[in-house]
């Protein structure tokens, strides 16, 4: 199925219903005074995150959602039953943003999570609480407040640990083919790869991650050539992105190293935090250099570069070294969750130690 990533969609909260002005009737009971009950509470309007999902498409075709209104009060002291909330299940890895101030609502990154992004009106009083001492036969009641109205976008990110970067024909999708069981597309012309693609890279049996094909990007993206800022956002989610460069270009004879430095600056006019993230160096397609001038190649672009960070050369076509590259990442990755949980430690037991000393 096709990747869809973006959607706007308007969302409806119920109303509250209205309170009721009522007297009691009975026989035999003169004067039974103000018995109206109130109405309920209109339903919310909530998102759930759900990992069954993998795309936005369904919001294509459904752009409107309206909660339940509370029912009216009644007589008898009766209370109007509250309106049924509505949940929308979104993908994992969805951004949710007011349209109307471009405000960030909330991030749904764990199955289960919950979202509300309309809050249902509140029930109106009926007659029954405005009797008083002074005033035994109140005609009074309350109306039931509007539920909120909001026009919302939904922009899924995709949750990945491990991102792929390149220019177009780099070899990112046949690099994530030949370590994964994903299947994307691969052809000898550029942008082949029209959304993203995910992959788990299995190192062992409880050891694994997941790597995303982005598309490729090309110089001035982030102004909107190629296939534009479409894709950057997806890496914003990942701890570390593989750099693929193809050392070798058999089309336009393009320079690696322009490939790198054009690409960096894409990265940091669209999010310059990017750049501080990790960012690792394969060098692809080693297979077609001459075996006695492979590696003085790799030395010269490493060089122009000022390479500081780890690089691999491979050959996704042929499987070569990618084993490698996937241990490593493993290594890393692991490292990385480990120097996370020990900072959450750290950080909750100085917020246990503040909390008793007060």
């Amino acid at each position: 199925m096709k990747l869809v990533d973006e959607a706007d969609i308007r969302v409806f909260a119920g109303n509250g219903g209205n309170g009721c002005c009522s007297f009691r009737r009975e026989k035999f009971i003169p004067l039974g005074g103000p018995d109206g009950g109130d109405g309920g509470d209109g339903g919310s309007v909530w998102l759930q995150a759900d990992e069954n999902l993998n795309t936005l498409i369904d919001f294509r075709h459904q752009r409107m959602f309206r909660a339940q209104r509370g029912e009216n009060g009644m007589s008898r002291q009766m209370y109007g039953k509250k309106g049924e909330d509505i949940i929308i299940r979104v993908p994992v890895g969805t951004q949710v943003t007011q349209v109307e101030n471009e405000e960030i609502m909330g991030d749904l990154t764990e199955h289960g999570q919950l979202l509300k992004v309309a809050q249902g009106g509140k029930g109106g009083l009926g007659n029954i609480h405005f009797k008083s001492s002074t005033n035994r036969a109140p005609r009074r009641t309350t109306s039931g407040t509007p539920g909120e109205e909001r026009e919302i976008r939904l922009e899924l990110k995709l949750l990945a640990d491990v991102g792929l970067l390149g220019f177009p024909n780099a070899g990112k999708s046949t690099f994530i083919r030949a370590v994964s069981a994903a299947r994307p597309r691969v052809a000898d012309y550029p942008f082949t790869t029209l959304y993203p693609n995910l992959g788990v890279v299995r190192i062992e049996q409880h050891r694994s991650f997941v790597i995303a094909d982005i598309p490729g990007l090309i110089e001035g993206a982030a102004e909107g050539a190629g296939l534009g800022i479409t894709f950057l956002k997806h890496v914003q989610r990942n701890r570390l992105l593989l750099h693929v460069v193809d050392i070798a270009p058999l089309v336009d004879e393009v320079d690696p190293v322009e490939q790198v430095r054009a690409l960096e600056k894409e990265l940091e006019k669209f999010d310059h935090e990017l750049l501080e993230r990790p960012r690792w160096l394969l060098l692809n397609k080693v297979d077609l250099l001459p075996e006695d001038e492979r590696e003085a190649k790799i030395q010269a672009v490493l060089n122009a570069l000022d390479w500081q960070a780890p690089w691999f050369a491979i050959s996704a076509i042929a499987a070569q070294g990618t084993e490698l590259v996937c241990q490593k990442v493993m290594q890393a990755l692991d490292a990385m969750r480990a120097a996370e949980r020990e900072a959450a430690d750290e950080a909750s037991a100085a917020a246990s130690a503040s909390k008793s000393a007060e």
